[in-house]
C-alpha cells in the first residue's frame, strides 16, 4: 500500500534528520534539521491516521545514511535523501484528489531542498577541489603513463614498482603545488595544509587502485586491462559522488573524464607500442 510505505518513508527521516542534527557544530545547521525532522514526523503522524498502524523505524536505513554523512559529508547525504523525496513528490500528487490534507505536505516536502541548500556549509565538500585534482591528475597522468610502459616491458610487477614509485613522488608534488595555491587563495576560507593534505591522499589512493592489479598477473599487458576497469570505477564512483553533491550533470561529467582519461592513454598505448616494435625492449 502506497501510503503505508510513505508513512514508513516519513518515520525513517525523522529519525534520520534528527540523528544528523546531534552532528552538527553549526547552531544553524542544527535548527533547520530539526525542524525539518519535526515536519516529517507531522507527515508520520497524518498517514498513521489514515493506515491505521504505528510503525517503527528501519534501523538499518537511518545508521546507512549516517554513515554517508559521516564519511561522504552532510550534502552527499541530504541530497541522496532528497532524491527519493522528489519521487515521494510525485506520490504526493496523486493524492491530493483524494486527501486533500495531502496538499499541506506536498509544500512542506517542496521547500525542504530550499532549506537544505541553505545550511550545506558541508566541510567535506569545500574539499572537494582538492580530491578533484589530486583524483583527476593521478588518473591521467598514471593510466598514460602505465600503459606506455606495459606496452614497452612485459614485466607486470616491473610496472606495477614503477607506477608506486611515481605515484608517491607526484602525490608529494601535487600536495606542495595544492599548498601554495590555497596559500595565495586565502579568502575562499580553505586551509592550505588540509587542501595539500587532501590532494596527496587522493593522489595516493588512486595510485594504489590503479597499479594494484599489476601485483597479481604476470603479464604486463593483462595487468593493463584491469587498471582500465579500476579507473572506470574510480571515475564513476567519484561522479557520481560529486554529482550528487553538488547537483552536476552525472553523465556529462564522467563522459568528460573518460575522454581525457582514456584519451592520454590511447596516445601512451601507441608510444608503447612503438617503443615495443622498433627498439625490440622486453623485461
Amino acid at each position: 500500500m502506497d501510503a503505508l510505505k510513505q508513512q514508513q518513508n516519513e518515520i525513517n527521516e525523522f529519525f534520520i534528520y534528527m540523528e544528523l542534527s546531534k552532528l552538527q557544530k553549526d547552531p544553524h545547521n542544527k535548527k533547520i534539521l530539526q525542524e525539518i525532522a519535526m515536519q516529517e514526523k507531522e507527515h508520520y503522524e497524518f498517514w498513521k491516521k489514515i493506515t491505521g498502524q504505528e510503525l517503527k523505524p528501519q534501523k538499518l536505513v537511518v545508521m546507512w545514511y549516517i554513515f554517508l554523512a559521516r564519511l561522504f559529508g552532510l550534502s552527499f547525504a541530504l541530497k541522496l535523501m532528497e532524491r527519493g523525496e522528489e519521487r515521494a513528490q510525485e506520490f504526493y500528487k496523486r493524492l491530493i484528489m483524494k486527501y486533500p490534507e495531502a496538499k499541506k505536505i506536498f509544500d512542506e516536502e517542496r521547500i525542504h531542498e530550499a532549506k537544505l541548500l541553505s545550511l550545506l556549509n558541508d566541510g567535506k565538500l569545500r574539499y572537494a577541489g582538492a580530491i578533484v585534482l589530486g583524483m583527476n591528475d593521478a588518473l591521467v597522468e598514471l593510466t598514460g603513463t602505465l600503459t606506455g610502459i606495459a606496452l614497452a616491458f612485459n614485466n607486470a610487477q616491473y610496472v606495477g614498482i614503477t607506477g608506486v614509485i611515481m605515484g608517491v613522488a607526484a602525490s608529494l608534488s601535487m600536495a606542495g603545488s595544492a599548498y601554495l595555491e590555497a596559500r595565495e587563495n586565502q579568502d575562499s576560507g580553505i586551509e592550505p595544509t588540509k587542501y595539500a593534505l587532501y590532494t596527496g591522499f587522493a593522489y595516493i589512493l588512486t595510485t594504489i587502485f590503479l597499479v594494484t592489479p599489476f601485483f597479481f598477473v604476470t603479464s604486463a599487458k593483462t595487468g593493463l586491462i584491469f587498471m582500465f576497469v579500476a579507473a572506470a570505477l574510480a571515475i564513476i564512483i567519484y561522479n557520481f559522488y560529486i554529482a550528487v553533491a553538488k547537483d552536476e550533470d552525472f553523465g556529462k561529467r564522467v563522459k568528460e573524464m573518460f575522454v581525457i582519461t582514456f584519451g592520454v592513454a590511447l596516445i601512451s598505448f601507441a608510444i608503447g607500442y612503438v617503443v615495443n616494435k622498433y627498439f625490440g625492449i622486453e623485461i
